[in-house]
């Protein structure tokens, strides 16, 4: 019955993370399609940004306090932020290259999600390290914007990829340990799926990102 029960939760956690990804997808396809929303997201960017990081902030902030409802349009807001921000992405790799490339990043996520849940290793205490190695990628980030180079830039996505792939195993291990202090508290259950969903979208639009970075055909 627990098994049937933790099956359940991870269900609603991965059918997040899909309407999520689907939602993003939906959003920056139209947007690299209309001139008006691409304009808009050029002269709004940094501020856009600011927005998502303020919805994730509220989520991560709140989620005890706020309803499974709240919860859940706070995430489908940010995917549809998160949506907007990527659709330069289009315009600068080819459609078959971003799809293989989607399929590629969904397969590595697939195989560590999978080793974070089965694996009797504890990874809490690689927690520390992949949470320092998520500042160092942001402030060679920051670097390579004002000195760096491709081959500066290709080591941070190989270095992006290998974090986040960590912490994919990391966040599905740890969405275990949060299960089962909440088992029996199906409202908290409800907004922890939404958390998780969080997670792990971040953990993979990351993967692809960093990935497209590496591998993706660019348009003439």
């Amino acid at each position: 019955m627990n098994n049937e029960k933790m099956q359940s939760f991870f269900t609603k956690v991965y059918l997040w993370m899909f309407i999520g990804l689907l939602v993003s997808a939906g959003v920056s396809y139209y947007t690299s399609i209309n001139k008006e929303l691409l304009s808009l997201l050029a002269s709004s960017y940094i501020f856009v940004v600011l927005i998502e990081f303020g919805v994730v902030i509220a989520l991560t902030a709140l989620i005890k306090k706020v309803s499974p409802t709240v919860a859940k349009i706070l995430f489908i807001i940010y995917s549809a932020l998160n949506g907007f921000t990527l659709a330069s992405i289009f315009m600068v790799y080819k459609l078959d290259s971003i799809v293989m490339i989607f399929l590629g990043a969904a397969l590595l996520f697939i195989l560590l999600a999978i080793y974070g849940y089965v694996t009797k290793t504890d990874l809490t205490k690689f927690g520390k390290v992949l949470f320092i190695g998520l500042i160092a990628i942001i402030i060679m980030s920051i670097i390579n914007m004002f000195v760096g180079g491709s081959s500066f830039g290709s080591v941070i996505a190989i270095i992006s990829i290998m974090i986040f792939l960590g912490l994919t195993a990391y966040d599905m291990q740890k969405l275990k340990r949060i299960y089962y202090s909440y088992e029996n508290d199906a409202n908290m259950l409800d907004k922890i799926a939404i958390y998780g969903a969080l997670d792990l979208y971040l953990d993979f639009i990351n993967i692809f990102i960093e990935l497209l970075r590496l591998f993706g055909n660019r348009r003439d």
